[in-house]
């Protein structure tokens, strides 16, 4: 087998492993929870605000209790940034480049086992140069698409390293972002905790383009501790 050929297997396999239901658009989400004309204008300004900010990486927890509109908030702020561009030798232009919608309702939604496997494999199609970067680091461990290996090492190699190879083709470009939804539908707290954690000590990593993460929850005792701490 041509390594084209193996790098192919492996680009089909991690399709497999990504939960496209997860994303903010997929059609099991529907109907879309979405802000209505005219209303929550200064929180969304505010977010935007923090979105385009290219000074220092930032992660932004939007909290509230149930039916306070946060996931509407996290749609409309995916859906108006999925058309704002930025350039990469290969032209596609992208702002969003990666969400992730938890929900109990889906067996796949609901851990982050699958967290950074879906995140690579929407910025690794957002920008193709990544591509076999991402197929290398699977070949070399295919465990890294196994939802219990260890979220840090998942990160290291799914999120860290790609954004990495991108960090010179972005600079002078619009902040990447990323958009996590209702993380507190995430069912098993150690996991959850794990994740929060890893997206924090990423941001902090030199060397990245600028990357900002957007997280809703509500405002359980667990989510807020980490945040505390």
């Amino acid at each position: 087998m041509s390594d084209d050929q193996f790098l192919q297997g492996t680009w089909a396999k991690l399709s497999e492993v990504a939960v496209k239901g997860a994303q903010y658009n997929s059609h099991e989400r529907q109907p879309h929870p979405k802000c209505l004309q005219g209303t929550r204008v200064d929180l969304l300004k505010y977010i935007h605000g923090f979105l385009d900010n290219t000074e220092k990486n930032r992660l932004i927890w939007l909290h509230g209790t149930a039916g306070v509109g946060k996931s509407a908030v996290a749609f409309t702020v995916a859906d108006k940034m999925k058309d704002l561009k930025v350039r990469e030798e290969t032209n596609i232009e992208k702002w969003l480049v990666g969400t992730f919608f938890f929900s109990c309702k889906h067996t796949k939604h609901c851990t982050a086992g699958y967290f950074f496997a879906t995140l690579v494999y929407q910025l690794a199609t957002n920008f193709p140069s990544i591509h076999n970067d991402v197929n290398w680091a699977i070949r070399d461990n295919p465990a890294l698409l196994d939802p219990g290996t260890p979220l840090c090492d998942q990160m290291e190699a799914l999120f860290l390293k790609p954004l990495h190879k991108l960090q010179l083709r972005l600079r002078g470009c619009p902040p990447l972002s990323f958009i996590v939804d209702v993380l507190d539908e995430c069912t098993s707290e150690p996991e959850l905790t794990d994740l929060i954690i890893s997206l924090v000590q990423a941001l902090c990593e030199p060397g990245l383009p600028m990357t900002h993460i957007l997280l809703t929850s509500r405002s359980e005792p667990h989510i807020s501790k980490v945040f505390q701490n």
